[in-house]
């Protein structure tokens, strides 16, 4: 498994628009530019490149075509290779693996308060933590990533199962969850059922646009 990763940067957003729409498809291009935020347009761009560089770099795939599933999760058309695309403030990531995955980053912001979202937790969660707001983080990204490894995505609340030492079952199947370190400012997450994820140890590496 590999996973990379990058910080959007206002004052480069010109630059990687030039440098990186022309490589994409129209439909693709589209999709980036509808965006009104620089940040949105940037994260989206990114998620992208870092998948295109992934592949090319370090599975010498050069062209590969992104369908996308009944459940909207999108998958590599011909390839026995998985990807997961996650962002949150400044930093996005990609993880591509040889099995199905989910991966989530979420920014520990001081600003969020973790009451706001008891309603989408259950009644076990959260309650005797000592920091709620790191425990909150700590189960909303862990939730997400078990999400996106699912392929529900909106479809399944996040209180309609339970993480419990980094497992949980959703619809009879068993997801393994396990925590990375991309940046301190930052929860990160990934899951997958497959129980290889438990002990895998992912080669991370920080993508900068003038290494391609």
């Amino acid at each position: 498994m590999i996973i990379l990763y990058t910080f959007i940067s206002e004052e480069k957003h010109q630059f990687l628009l030039d440098r990186y729409l022309p490589v994409f498809s129209d439909d693709i291009k589209k999709d980036i530019l509808r965006y009104r935020r620089w940040q949105d347009a940037q994260l989206s761009l990114m998620g992208k490149v870092l998948l295109q560089h992934g592949l090319k770099t370090y599975y010498n795939i050069q062209d590969v075509e992104i369908s996308i599933l009944s459940n909207k999760k999108p998958y590599l058309k011909g390839q026995n290779l998985h990807f997961n695309i996650s962002h949150s403030k400044d930093l996005v990531a990609c993880a591509i693996a040889e099995y199905p995955l989910g991966i989530d980053i979420e920014y520990n912001d001081p600003k969020v308060t973790y009451h706001d979202f008891t309603f989408q937790m259950t009644s076990n969660e959260i309650q005797d933590a000592e920091d709620k707001m790191n425990e909150f983080f700590t189960y909303w990204t862990r939730k997400e990533a078990v999400i996106k490894a699912h392929g529900a995505g909106m479809m399944l609340p996040l209180d309609s199962f339970e993480v419990v030492n980094d497992e949980c079952i959703i619809e009879d199947e068993k997801f393994f969850i396990k925590e990375i370190f991309i940046h301190e400012d930052y929860h990160s997450y990934i899951a997958s059922s497959d129980l290889q994820i438990k002990n895998i140890i992912p080669l991370f590496k920080h993508f900068e646009e003038d290494i391609l």
